[in-house]
């Protein structure tokens, strides 16, 4: 496993040659997914029929092949609300890719610790909202994630919501009932 660019690749040599290489992906990245944070789980799988070798025996590094992008894609969902729209686009933006799907994972798509943070910052510039950088790494699917920004920012829009019902209610009284709630 080697860490490029802020994102793990794994490489690995199928111990049957003729193993389909996006199962063999899939269950590796399932089972360390079961045991792992999603931030620990390699973005890349590569497939290999050997490990390229130095002539002292040890694995040739610059040999290795760089991560294919076109493993990441998934079926695109489209976001869905303006929430998740927004949220999309930010992420498109931070991580440099074309789109992002609801199901789409934010460390899937070449994030990282470093990479959270910025996208925090403009949630909450651009989107009044705030989240944790814990947030990111227990809900990284688009989808989960708004649902989390949804409900812990549905409190503070509740408390907003009371607070201009009651300046609305003191709009409608007369001076006189105001000095009597003052005494």
């Amino acid at each position: 496993m080697l860490a490029l660019d802020g994102q793990l690749a794994a490489y690995l040599v199928p111990t049957e040659p003729d193993q389909d290489q996006q199962t063999l992906r899939e269950t590796l990245k399932t089972g360390l997914r079961a045991n792992l944070p999603e931030y620990m789980v390699p973005t890349h799988f590569i497939v290999l029929d050997k490990m390229p070798l130095t002539a002292n025996g040890k694995l040739d590094r610059k040999a290795l092949p760089a991560p294919d992008a076109s493993q990441l894609q998934t079926t695109y969902i489209a976001p869905q609300g303006e929430l998740e729209q927004q949220l999309a686009a930010i992420w498109a933006d931070v991580l440099s890719v074309e789109r992002v799907g609801r199901s789409d994972s934010f460390f899937e798509l070449g994030g990282h610790s470093l990479l959270a943070v910025q996208m925090l910052v403009r949630v909450r510039e651009q989107l009044q909202h705030e989240v944790s950088l814990k947030d990111v790494f227990e809900q990284p699917s688009l989808a989960d994630f708004c649902n989390t920004l949804q409900e812990k920012n549905g409190e503070s829009d509740h408390a907003q919501d009371e607070l201009t019902k009651s300046l609305e209610a003191l709009k409608r009284l007369s001076a006189e009932e105001i000095d009597n709630l003052i005494a």
